[in-house]
């Protein structure tokens, strides 16, 4: 057990609530790093977990930003893009010369923003698959049985401090894996949530809602082509098994599936439209493919942020 282990979570939203959460209840050495507000709600509340079953309640350890000072061994940054900027100044006092980040954003430029502040020897590839919300109470409720986190070295030879991480990480409620591959499973992911993402955002209907009109499967397996094209070209194509996988929930008639992009674009809330689409839509630029209906999302999205500003 390595309970020496040191970790921040930053964020104690939907995801980074979730993932510490567990390993708190696990013993782990676990930190939030939260704004005032949420602090607030956690410190009356609690970090309550809820759903499928589930009344988990935690008094969870707080710092906020402009209290950190000595570093942590793993700092797992779960804030949405727009949020990222503010979050790498409120973290920045926790990294040290040993000190691993992992991210669990969607997309991939993010990336570039933390190797360019940390190095790129201390960030690591990150994917989370997890579905769950913040309700109106501040309390985390679980939509789904779906749990895992996959990190790696996203290049060059493994840091000396992933193992320890890997074994803190390891056996507190959800699923891990270490992955001698990083950069193509986070390729993977986001060719699901942009597949997903795009066939909801531009039709205005769940999953099945899109699939059961004529011409709507055919239109979800269009996007689908067009998101694992960028991927391919881009030296990262999704294995065959795990495409079909894809397209197949892409474009299933009757289901009620949805993506939580969707579900905050018909709340009139903001969305990551540059994070998953437009950065999308620049790399298949860069390297040639052609993505119209990626693009049409881009602009779909834009139209919406500029009604929010």
């Amino acid at each position: 057990m390595t309970s020496g282990t040191r970790i921040l979570v930053v964020g104690a939203g939907a995801t980074g609530g979730f993932f510490g959460g567990r390993l708190a209840s696990a013993g782990r050495d676990v930190t939030f790093l939260v704004r005032p507000g949420r602090a607030r709600v956690l410190a009356e509340r609690g970090l309550r977990i809820t759903g499928l079953g589930e009344q988990t309640v935690l008094t969870p350890q707080l710092v906020r930003a402009g209290d950190l000072s000595d570093p942590y061994d793993l700092v797992l940054c779960t804030v949405k893009a727009a949020g990222l900027d503010a979050a790498i100044e409120d973290l920045a006092p926790a990294v040290g010369p040993r000190t691993l980040v992992l991210p669990v954003l969607n997309g991939m430029r993010h990336l570039d923003t933390l190797v360019a502040r940390f190095g790129e020897r201390r960030v690591l590839g990150g994917v989370a698959f997890v579905m769950t919300t913040v309700d109106s109470e501040g309390d985390i409720r679980r939509l789904a049985d779906l749990q895992s986190l996959t990190y790696g070295a996203r290049s060059g030879p493994e840091p000396d401090g992933l193992p320890a991480v890997h074994e803190a990480l390891s056996g507190a409620g959800f699923d891990t894996a270490l992955s001698p591959d990083i950069a193509g499973e986070m390729w993977a992911k986001w060719v699901f949530i942009a597949a997903l993402g795009a066939v909801t955002v531009l039709m205005r209907g769940t999953i099945g809602e899109v699939a059961d009109q004529p011409g709507g499967i055919a239109f979800a397996e269009a996007v689908v082509a067009e998101c694992a094209a960028v991927a391919a070209a881009a030296g990262h194509p999704v294995p065959r098994q795990r495409l079909e996988s894809i397209r197949a929930d892409a474009s299933e008639p009757g289901t009620p599936r949805a993506t939580s992009l969707y579900r905050d674009l018909i709340a009139g809330l903001g969305v990551e439209d540059e994070q998953i689409f437009g950065d999308l839509v620049d790399r298949g630029r860069r390297l040639g493919v052609a993505v119209p209906l990626l693009e049409l999302v881009r602009l779909n999205l834009r139209v919406h942020q500029a009604r929010l500003r």
